[in-house]
Order: C-alpha cells, then sequence, then structure tokens
C-alpha cells in the first residue's frame, strides 16, 4: 500500500510538472504562425519555379533575393500572386516564363506567402495582412 501511495504522488508531481510546463510557455505569436503557413505555401506552390532558396531559374524565373519586386510596393506583389505575370525585368535581367495565376489561394494563405517571402532569404520587408490582399483581390 505504501508503494502505491508513493507511486501515485510521484507520477501525480510528474504530470502536474508536465501540464505547468506546457502551459507556462509563451504563446507563439501570430507573425510566427503566418511565417510558419507561408513557408509551407511556398514549398507547395513557389518553390519549384523560385528554387528553396529564392534564387530563381537563369531568364526563366526571377530570384525573390533582395529585389525591388517583393521588397517593393505591396500592392504590385499581390497582383503578381493574383494575376500571374509574364515577361519581367529584376535587376537588369529579363525572365520568360510565366507565372500563372495563383487566385484560388485565400486571401490568408497569400498574405501569409507573401510574409514569408519578404521576411525570408535576407529579405527585411513588412508583413502582408489578408485585409491587403482583399482589398487588391476587389480591384482584380
Amino acid at each position: 500500500m505504501f508503494k502505491y501511495i508513493v507511486t501515485c504522488l510521484l507520477l501525480g508531481g510528474m504530470l502536474g510538472s508536465a501540464v505547468s510546463a506546457r502551459y507556462s510557455q509563451k504563446p507563439t505569436s501570430p507573425k510566427v504562425i503566418q511565417a510558419d503557413s507561408g513557408q509551407l505555401v511556398y514549398e507547395n506552390y513557389c518553390l519549384a519555379c523560385h528554387q528553396e532558396d529564392g534564387s530563381g531559374v537563369p531568364n526563366l524565373n526571377p530570384p525573390l533575393i533582395q529585389n525591388e519586386w517583393v521588397l517593393g510596393d505591396s500592392a504590385r506583389l499581390i497582383k503578381v500572386v493574383l494575376n500571374g505575370l509574364k515577361g519581367v525585368e529584376v535587376a537588369g535581367e529579363s525572365y520568360s516564363n510565366e507565372m500563372p495565376s495563383h487566385d484560388f489561394l485565400s486571401d490568408q494563405d497569400i498574405a501569409n506567402v507573401l510574409t514569408y517571402i519578404r521576411k525570408s532569404f535576407g529579405n527585411k520587408a513588412s508583413a502582408i495582412t489578408p485585409v491587403m490582399v482583399k482589398m487588391q483581390r476587389a480591384k482584380k
């Protein structure tokens, strides 16, 4: 009986510690969640053309690294995702592959992937919000 009581107390203490540790962790910020979700969208829809490191493919698909299309006007970037794009010049280089429209993605998914791109590959630009995407979608 003594062993049973000691075992229960020990297990109860360990369980209590585990629960306490779980709930004492800081919650994940929305920006972290948005970036993680954006990475998943990138891996599913963008990676094949723009590559894992955002370097693109010479003369076909532009890089996403430190270029004015990514770091500049957010409305223009959103429109590229919504409408697609063909034949673009980036940093004096021409790229000929057509980027198809990804307007089937939700406003949240587009905001997440564009925020991921604008904050990855050495880029440091502001986040894109679903409201910003919704506004551009309405203008489409």
